[in-house]
């Protein structure tokens, strides 16, 4: 199951992200706020096998509640409106974003005890690692 990626993580780098928010078509005044914002992911599983992603920072909270492999809706923290799945693949946690045509993937992993965050729009890919608190 999750259970690797249950917990509070704090950022501790970031590479790229500008780029993929330009890929993303991010505006300006958003990214600059984006690449100075280091936010904590925070994920937790209920009784049912809800899972609860949480984007917490100084400048936006995100929360998106889902089941592994049914679509949902998601309102992304730079307000774009996609249709999201996220599935469990050899032990990554893989979030697809469609919206008008276009798609990103976030792989979540886990590597030397830290989760590493890859975001991926076509050749473009950000970076972002977290420690546990």
């Amino acid at each position: 199951m999750v259970d690797q990626f249950v917990g509070t993580w704090k950022m501790i780098s970031s590479e790229n992200f500008d780029d993929y928010m330009k890929a993303l078509g991010v505006g300006f005044a958003t990214r600059q706020v984006g690449n100075r914002t280091k936010p904590n992911f925070v994920m937790s599983v209920d009784d049912q096998g809800l899972i609860c992603m949480k984007s917490q920072s100084a400048f936006k909270t995100t929360e998106v509640k889902f089941k592994l492999n049914e679509p949902f809706d998601e309102t992304t923290a730079d307000d774009r409106k996609t249709r999201s799945v996220v599935s469990l693949d050899n032990g990554k946690l893989i979030q697809k974003q469609s919206w008008d045509g276009k798609e990103t993937n976030i792989e979540r992993e886990i590597s030397d005890g830290k989760l590493v965050a890859k975001c991926i729009m076509g050749d473009v890919v950000a970076v972002r690692t977290y420690v546990k608190e």
